[in-house]
């Protein structure tokens, strides 16, 4: 499997600027990663925007939308074989969801130190693996270790993703085993 990683969804795509659905509005309350979730479900059911979103057979594609509570918020194209490696969101909470074809996350469900260190052994048994159709999703707190992949060999996957605060760095990490090292933390100014 191929896996495509580039730099980020923070770069956006020419002519990235899409509407946010009607119902989203501004807060001046920080948006909880239950809200996230809402609002990540609500966009991925409007067809016109994901439609709308160009796909390219050799990478990812994704597009900037205005998320609830001045939260950063993208739909995102999967091409076949496509995923993003091992990462964090920091100190952001977040919510993705499926809005055509399957993703597959591979989670730690454990916390894990958020720094001062380059190299962790994992306990057995905090690995999840969940398989994400269309309408599903899920919200997560901060620190969360994750990578997301679409599997299919033949069918494009499309997802919405939230994030608040707006990502402050994320921190890629390569997996051999039980072992997890810390490989890069890029920050927004990488991605501009």
């Amino acid at each position: 499997m191929s896996v495509s990683t580039p730099a980020s969804p923070l770069a956006p795509a020419p002519g990235s600027a899409a509407a946010p659905p009607a119902s989203a509005s501004a807060r001046s309350a920080a948006p909880t990663a239950a809200e996230l979730l809402d609002f990540v479900r609500r966009s991925a059911a409007d067809t016109e925007l994901v439609a709308s979103l160009p796909l390219d057979p050799e990478g990812r594609t994704w597009v900037r939308l205005a998320g609830p509570g001045g939260s950063e918020a993208w739909l995102i194209g999967w091409p076949p074989g496509s995923g993003t490696g091992w990462h964090d969101h920091a100190e952001s909470v977040g919510a993705f969801l499926t809005a055509a074809g399957t993703l597959k996350e591979n989670s730690l469900a454990a916390r894990l130190p958020t720094d001062g260190w380059k190299t962790l052994e994992l306990s057995e048994g905090i690995d999840r693996e969940r398989e994400l159709g269309v309408g599903e999703g899920r919200a997560f707190g901060r620190n969360h270790v994750h990578e997301v992949l679409n599997e299919s060999t033949t069918e494009h996957a499309i997802s919405v993703h939230a994030y608040y605060p707006p990502l402050p760095r994320i921190r890629r990490y390569s997996r051999t085993g039980e072992v997890l090292r810390l490989e890069s933390v890029e920050r927004p100014e990488d991605w501009q």
